[in-house]
């Protein structure tokens, strides 16, 4: 890529059967990494036990900028996050609802949850199909109680306006892929320069 996104995120539930040439090639990465391995009920591959996943990240972890685990799989994972916490990287976690938007009040339970494991972000991450699904998300994203820095983004039909409109309103990240998305309102990295250079967001 002649200009790389400001960070990579290697989802290594995605390439388990390329660990090895992966961890070679990792160096002409030209970019900070996140890595995580996802849970299987919040869109991991290859239904990866929580053992496996851990191996997983501890392996890649000396490699990672950033590390994110599911809010569900803080207790499992805690290793992981203890020795990310040691060296300094830094801790996002994460929450996925593939089938809805929760509630504010719910999502915000989820915040602060995050934050009393140890979080340096949070990333929320819900089913946007309805206008209603959206104004929830967006009102949670600018809810003054969540004293936590947040990524946030929606899936599905509206998936794409919630990440335009959040980046404008500060989401910390905003994910697209690399060619072309298999997550229902993501873009690509070249159609999400495209929206933020006409909105001249930087």
């Amino acid at each position: 890529m002649t200009t790389p996104p400001d960070l990579f995120e290697l989802r290594l539930d995605h390439l388990i059967g390329l660990l090895d040439e992966l961890e070679k090639k990792m160096p002409i990465l030209r970019a900070p990494l996140i890595i995580t391995a996802r849970h299987p009920d919040e869109g991991g591959a290859n239904r990866l036990s929580i053992e496996r996943r851990r191996e997983l990240l501890l392996r890649f972890l000396p490699h990672a900028r950033y590390v994110d685990v599911e809010l569900r799989s803080v207790k499992e994972l805690r290793p992981v996050l203890e020795l990310a916490r040691r060296k300094k990287i830094h801790r996002i976690i994460s929450f996925h609802d593939l089938k809805k938007t929760p509630s504010v009040r719910t999502l915000k339970a989820k915040a602060g949850a995050a934050t009393s494991a140890g979080a340096n972000s949070l990333k929320i991450a819900t089913r946007t199909d309805t206008p209603a699904q959206l104004v929830r998300l967006f009102e949670f994203f600018v809810n003054e109680d969540v004293d936590l820095p947040i990524s946030a983004m929606g899936i599905g039909q509206l998936g794409t306006a919630s990440r335009v409109v959040l980046a404008q309103l500060g989401s910390v990240f905003t994910y697209a892929s690399i060619g072309q998305s298999t997550i229902e309102g993501q873009l690509s990295i070249r159609q999400l320069r495209s929206a933020f250079t006409a909105l001249k967001i930087a």
